[in-house]
């Protein structure tokens, strides 16, 4: 009865709007208007295309979600599909709510974009032709009037290779950010004394906008117009409302968390206790776990074969120095100013970049072969230091190393702290994640953790003299263990090397070996010139000149086609072929990788990749998944970011029939993975 109502409020709207022309524009204008856009023009045989109805109401009009609230309609679409073609369902972003005259409308006031997802035949050839056309039917208001509107909109797309231009890729992307994400766990309602509770799982940690809104799709569940009350309890979203004229079976709908952010959900009947805690409020638990997480990892990044050489040496600079009280403080502090600016410009960069709608996690900027060029070069520079090619570098260098002075502290400090980003330690995945979900002030102390934790082994060794005494005297001994520590810093070089090729492709890491090589002949030159007691200004001019040209260089080369999965038997991850694979009734394993994470590689050598683990997973039937983000693909950085997470490593366990996958430890063992099959499977 209500909703016969509504569908009446409606039509009065609609007759309102033809018995007054003054409301209504000139003949044959449009208050909103539609523009049909393809994701790809040549979808492949047996893949899916998206296709986007941009729409843009004039000023002072707005459109309609799929539940319209207490009044208006949804989008109607009318399609003439080629043979064997079929549409999938509309999708719609997050809407807003516009209360008029005590009716509630879930409206989109500004210009929106609504999806669908098209199926393409595998028996059709490359080449066919795919004429689509489709009639949509909307409803547009102000505040006063209503006007129904039809756009028939037509694409012609032809059957290809799928191949999708980056431009096209950048504006997808950008529409989907205002979609609502799956939540992925099941939610409970119950409707009791003429109110509607519903319990909705959400981590504790992640943030609640003060103007938190339940939008629901099931149409008749609750009043739309009357208040709702959000809390929090612990690791659930209490929402209660005025019930409405039906209790339905299972409640779906979209839960509102900040402006044009919101999660899918769907609850079925059960137990709800009210919610206690303020909607929006901070779990400074979980920040301070957090917090603690990134302490840990940061401190243990030391360790990392690219970082450990240079804490090493800086440290043994102090016994070589004798260096007075003060001046060991002094350098403590540059060092660890130069490491925490660093992760916090990082951090800070990440965080700006996510706000602006990109899909990045943590060690960002090694998703670009023009930075992993520069730390290659800035490594084997190190690496050729360390081994006594030539002996002093230019003051004001980023690897000042050797030399005293608070400085060279700092940018040692800053060094460290940008070639450690490719290492995670074992606590820093939740810590990471848990930095993308909190307010950005709270995010800020996280990173600041991390950048202590990774300072703290040279701040206690200048704050603390009795840790200084503990050194080795300064003897002939130290310039042989400044040659050994060359050694890593060369297999790091050789590892940003395999990641250049990962990213650019045998002729990139063919580039960067030919501008390494050229570097370290420069480099010998610096070397020589200094045994002379000569100058090496137009040597270094020649370093920065290598350097500069290698970068356009690599910069120029395409990126080449996607490398196969590692494992064996393992599949390129796609969500598409998750879905798929559970579907099956399979379990799956699915990781996400980087060329650049250390953590990944030392994991996948150890663990993922051995007989023992493959037998485990062959003999249960496990799929495996991998999911390389290298490029920093943004569809795998949005699925990565759903499960609380900055960055790779990921590892998911989907046991057989379970609709949640767990969230495996960062450090993975042989044992830990075998025993997965028969864990729930």
């Amino acid at each position: 009865m209500r909703r016969l109502s509504f569908a009446l409020v409606t039509v009065l709207a609609w007759l309102l709007a033809a018995a007054l022309p003054a409301a209504a524009q000139q003949a044959g204008q449009d208050n909103l208007t539609v523009e049909l856009v393809a994701e790809t023009d040549t979808p492949a045989p047996g893949s899916e295309v998206t296709l986007a109805f941009v729409a843009k109401p004039d000023e002072g009009w707005h459109g309609y979600w799929k539940n319209p609230g207490d009044a208006g309609l949804d989008t109607r679409l009318d399609w003439k599909l080629p043979q064997g073609v079929t549409a999938g369902e509309l999708r719609y972003p997050v809407p807003t709510r516009l209360m008029v005259a005590g009716i509630m409308n879930y409206v989109y006031k500004g210009s929106y974009t609504q999806l669908v997802t098209l199926k393409v035949p595998a028996s059709l050839k490359p080449g066919t032709a795919l004429p689509v056309t489709v009639r949509a039917d909307y409803l547009v208001c102000t505040d006063e009037v209503c006007v129904p509107e039809t756009e028939n909109l037509a694409i012609d797309l032809t059957v290809g290779d799928g191949a999708i231009p980056p431009e096209r890729r950048a504006r997808f992307d950008e529409w989907r950010r205002a979609f609502p994400r799956p939540l992925g766990s099941e939610g409970r309602f119950a409707a009791a004394d003429g109110m509607l509770r519903v319990a909705i799982p959400y981590p504790a940690n992640a943030p609640l906008g003060a103007d938190a809104y339940f939008f629901p799709l099931t149409l008749e569940a609750v009043n739309y117009s009357a208040p709702q009350k959000v809390t929090r309890d612990g690791d659930t979203v209490v929402v209660e409302v005025k019930a409405g004229t039906k209790t339905p079976a299972k409640l779906e709908g979209v839960l509102s968390v900040g402006p044009g952010q919101g999660f899918a959900l769907a609850a079925v009947p059960g137990a709800v206790a009210a919610g206690a805690a303020q909607g929006g409020a901070i779990d400074w638990t979980a920040a301070l776990v957090a917090l603690g997480g990134a302490l840990l990892g940061g401190l243990i990044l030391n360790v990392m074969p690219c970082v450990f050489p240079i804490l090493s040496l800086k440290a043994l600079s102090f016994a070589r120095s004798g260096t007075s009280e003060s001046h060991a403080r002094a350098e403590a502090l540059a060092y660890t100013a130069g490491v925490v600016l660093v992760v916090l410009a990082l951090g800070g960069a990440m965080l700006g970049l996510r706000a602006a709608g990109a899909s990045v996690g943590w060690a960002f900027q090694l998703t670009d072969a023009r930075v992993i060029l520069f730390l290659l070069l800035l490594v084997l520079g190190i690496a050729l230091n360390l081994a006594g090619l030539f002996e002093l570098m230019t003051p004001k260098f980023a690897g000042r190393l050797a030399s005293g002075g608070s400085g060279g502290a700092f940018m040692t400090g800053a060094l460290a702290a940008f070639i450690a980003t490719p290492c995670t330690g074992p606590f820093m995945g939740a810590a990471l994640g848990a930095a993308l979900v909190l307010p950005w002030y709270v995010a800020a102390v996280i990173f600041l953790g991390l950048g202590l934790g990774l300072a703290l082994p040279f701040l206690l060794l200048g704050f603390v003299p009795a840790l200084r005494r503990m050194l080795p005297k300064p003897g002939a001994w130290m310039d042989t263990f400044r040659k050994i520590l060359s050694v890593p810093m060369f297999l790091t070089a050789i590892a940003l090397a395999w990641v250049l090729g990962g990213l650019k492709g045998v002729n990139g890491m063919a580039v960067g070996l030919i501008v390494a090589l050229a570097l370290a002949v420069v480099l010998w030159i610096v070397g020589r010139r200094q045994t002379r007691g000569a100058g090496g200004r137009a040597a270094w001019a020649g370093a920065l000149l290598v350097t500069l040209a290698g970068i356009w260089a690599v910069a120029a080369i395409d990126k080449p086609a996607a490398a196969e999965a590692r494992a064996t038997g393992a599949e390129p991850f796609s969500e598409t072929r998750l879905a798929a694979l559970r579907a099956e009734g399979r379990p799956v394993f699915a990781y996400f990788t980087a060329d650049w994470c250390v953590t990944c590689k030392v994991n996948e050598k150890t663990a993922i990749e051995t007989d023992a683990v493959r037998d485990a997973f062959s003999d249960g039937n496990v799929a495996v998944l991998v999911g390389d983000w290298t490029d920093g693909d943004p569809a795998l950085g949005r699925f990565i970011e759903r499960h609380n997470r900055a960055g790779v490593p990921l590892y998911l366990w989907y046991p057989k029939g379970s609709n949640e996958p767990k969230v495996l430890p960062q450090v993975l063992t042989q044992g830990m993975l075998s025993a997965l099959p028969g864990d729930g499977a």
